[in-house]
């Protein structure tokens, strides 16, 4: 046993069951998973989760699996099966917390509504996740991230203001309503164990995952008509803190907008009439002169290497950074350091590096057990606690069932 291996898990004895696919609710129990909850995730017989086969495949599985889906017990189950869904009703009548992310209704269809499983389980914590929410006019539309994060207000501020609003690189969305759902369900199993309170649903919208964490922008709007505007690399109102082009042709960020920073910031580009400048002193006189602010910033960068304006900066405590790629952060000294990435072995023998856990605890940290799991791996093993014998499971799986 290694000393991590060795290491308390905080949600050590925690159950969770988790229905649904690809990111939004898998995410939130690979979470729970990662700090000793047991995760039991049903999938479709025969093809499982989508996510197995999304992105960069490696012999056939996804390298995106074995990451989200780490820690996780694979059981295979038809969940149109009536048979299926009373196997399913038996682990939820003990689990802890039931994750899912299908449309609203599909679960009542199945007989797997709150209602039934909170009446078999009255401490059931179920954290139901979906694009518009339980309820609402829009309830019933299919969701996914991309029109969540137009909703949620975060597509129209991002990109350039002369084109098209871009999305960011990543499901953010999705994620986003993940941490939600997790702490959505870390305070209701708060409830049930310290205040002795019942289980509760709890309804996770990714456009509001979305919009609960767009700042000011609904209050500027009520209050004065403004709407926020896409500005680039730029933060709006927030003065400096933009991308500027370095003379290598590298891009450097630089966030020089507390009182204190912009002027070491002023002192360091060679600048100390504007460091001086009581007109720049502060935030709201800044954002007056920021294209003159950002001029001279950009005026400075374009003279100099991105590896000189760091070691510039960095000098005088002026955070700063280079635009990481893949590549850089794989490559990066901190991150090594931090332990954020991490060495496994697949299936096969190749070596693969996976996100190191976040966040650290110093007493009980996450721990990746194993690896997202073969199709099924665990079902027999699940599906015998709960009674199932070979024999029965056997015949499931003749019949398509598991």
């Amino acid at each position: 046993m290694t000393q991590a291996e060795a290491q308390p898990l905080a949600l050590k004895g925690v159950k969770v069951l988790e229905l649904g696919a690809l990111i939004a609710g898998p995410y939130a129990s690979t979470l729970l998973a990662q700090f000793g909850a047991e995760v039991i995730k049903i999938e479709p017989p025969g093809k499982g989760d989508p996510l197995r086969t999304w992105r960069k495949l490696h012999k056939g599985t996804s390298l995106w699996w074995y990451t989200q889906s780490r820690n996780k017990k694979s059981v295979t189950l038809d969940l149109k099966h009536p048979e299926a869904q009373e196997i399913v009703r038996k682990l939820a009548a003990e689990a802890d917390v039931v994750i899912e992310n299908f449309r609203p209704g599909t679960l009542e269809k199945w007989g797997l509504g709150w209602e039934t499983l909170h009446a078999l389980n009255p401490s059931l914590i179920m954290v139901r996740i979906s694009g518009y929410g339980q309820t609402g006019p829009a309830s019933q539309k299919p969701g996914f991230a991309a029109i969540a994060e137009c909703m949620g207000g975060l597509r129209y501020v991002t990109g350039y203001p002369d084109r098209a609003p871009v999305r960011t690189g990543v499901s953010l969305g999705d994620t986003l309503a993940s941490l939600y759902a997790v702490v959505g369900a870390l305070i209701a199993m708060h409830h049930v164990k310290v205040n002795g309170g019942k289980g509760q649903m709890i309804d996770v919208a990714l456009y509001e995952a979305v919009f609960a964490v767009m700042e000011s922008l609904i209050p500027e709007y009520s209050v004065g008509g403004n709407i926020r505007e896409r500005t680039g690399s730029a933060l709006p109102g927030i003065v400096p803190s933009n991308t500027y082009l370095c003379q290598d042709g590298s891009y450097v960020a630089i966030a020089g907008n507390g009182d204190g920073i912009f002027k070491r910031l002023m002192a360091a580009i060679g600048r100390p009439d504007l460091a001086e400048d009581p007109a720049l002193a502060q935030n709201d006189g800044r954002a007056k002169q920021t294209e003159m602010i950002d001029g001279v910033i950009a005026a400075w960068t374009a003279q100099h290497t991105l590896d000189h304006i760091l070691e510039t900066l960095d000098a005088a405590s002026v955070p700063c950074g280079r635009i990481y790629t893949a590549k850089d952060i794989y490559e990066d000294a901190h991150y090594r350091a931090r332990d954020m990435i991490q060495s496994f072995e697949l299936p096969d023998g190749q070596a693969v590096d996976l996100p190191g856990i976040v966040p650290k605890l110093s007493e009980t940290p996450g721990q990746t057990r194993w690896l997202g799991p073969e199709l099924g791996a665990h079902t027999e093993e699940v599906l015998a606690r709960i009674g199932v014998t070979p024999e029965q499971y056997a015949q499931m799986r003749e019949a398509g069932l598991a």
